[in-house]
């Protein structure tokens, strides 16, 4: 089989570290990089993301161009958390007929929060005749995919709660930002009033479970709150003192018939003593699963969008998610 030609558009730390496993694995070539950063354009995408070896693929911030002198087999798409920012690079690579992989958190289950939106993709994809995906370790996997997948072997189904916690202190630099890490209280409120800061995925992630499970919701809530740090913490990127905020608390829930059915909760915070996550499944069996250390984010989230490529090429034209395609396993490229 040929090699499959990748073209990575968005080069932050998640964009880079899926070049590195792609770079890494036989059965990949990468034959495009996009990025808006002045700093990257016209470099080597390998001395960009950091790796040992140049690629011979220099950075590029013209998407159109590379699209079709390129001829990627399909474009991984890193750009933004947003579904509306990254519509116009959706059509862009739609309208050149390529399949897209991408982390967007709001792309992994549009159908409940941006239906417009799902609907003129799907209309793209269809009319292009390649599929679209949306995934990540949460969206996508950790706090959805995972806990449904458990439930294939309940005779009923009550409640579904999953916990995430994780030591933020491991995490990127923007992933401490987005969660508010070393912000006072009141800058703190004030971000997560303006949407910058919040993990972005929970009620995508409930959505998806309640489709999955055959539940019609009345109202999917999602509550954020502080966590403040009680010593002086820090990572290498910062440090917060006592009374600071280091990181997140968020909630979301899902309500059937006024019954609190779906409980998402999720900690990221720098020092955080008991990285985990957990899935209580109530029901018939009850179902109880924690993975010690927790499943690691950026890791997870580059190794499942690779790991998700060799599907996409597989699938129907359209817009899909994790519940419609194959489960993914990790793809050796041999």
């Amino acid at each position: 089989m040929p090699n499959i030609r990748v073209m990575h558009f968005g080069l932050g730390p998640v964009g880079a570290a899926i070049v590195k496993q792609i770079a890494a694995r036989p059965g990949f070539k990468i034959v495009g990089g996009i990025d808006i950063d002045p700093a990257k354009v016209g470099r080597d995408l390998g001395d960009v993301v950091g790796l040992s070896r140049r690629i011979g693929v220099k950075v590029s911030d013209k998407p159109a161009r590379v699209l079709k002198s390129a001829k990627p087999d399909v474009v991984v798409l890193c750009t933004s958390s947003s579904i509306k920012k990254v519509m116009p690079q959706i059509e862009m690579i739609l309208k050149a007929k390529k399949p897209i992989v991408s982390t967007v958190e709001e792309l992994a289950y549009p159908s409940y929060t941006h239906i417009r939106q799902a609907r003129q993709i799907q209309q793209w994809a269809k009319k292009a005749r390649v599929a679209v995906l949306g995934t990540g370790v949460n969206p996508g996997f950790a706090m959805d995919a995972l806990p449904i997948a458990l439930t294939a072997v309940c005779e009923r189904v009550d409640r579904v709660s999953v916990t995430r916690i994780q030591d933020a202190r491991v995490r990127r630099l923007p992933f401490q930002q987005k969660i508010g890490a070393g912000l006072t209280t009141e800058q703190f409120q004030k971000k997560v009033h303006d949407g910058e800061v919040r993990h972005v995925g929970l009620t995508e992630s409930i959505a998806m479970i309640a489709d999955a499970l055959g539940w019609r919701l009345d109202r999917i809530t999602d509550d954020i709150q502080p966590k403040l740090a009680q010593v002086t913490v820090s990572s290498e990127f910062l440090a917060v003192d006592p009374g600071y905020v280091c990181g997140i608390i968020q909630d979301g829930v899902g309500y059937r018939k006024g019954d609190a059915v779906i409980r998402l909760h999720m900690e990221a915070y720098l020092g955080a003593p008991e990285p985990h996550d957990s899935i209580e499944i109530e029901g018939s069996p009850r179902l109880s699963m924690k993975i010690a250390g927790g499943i690691h984010g950026d890791v997870a989230t580059a190794s499942i969008v690779v790991n998700s490529i060799p599907k996409v090429l597989g699938a129907s034209p359209g817009l899909h998610n994790m519940l419609d395609l194959p489960l993914p396993s990790f793809f050796s490229g041999r």
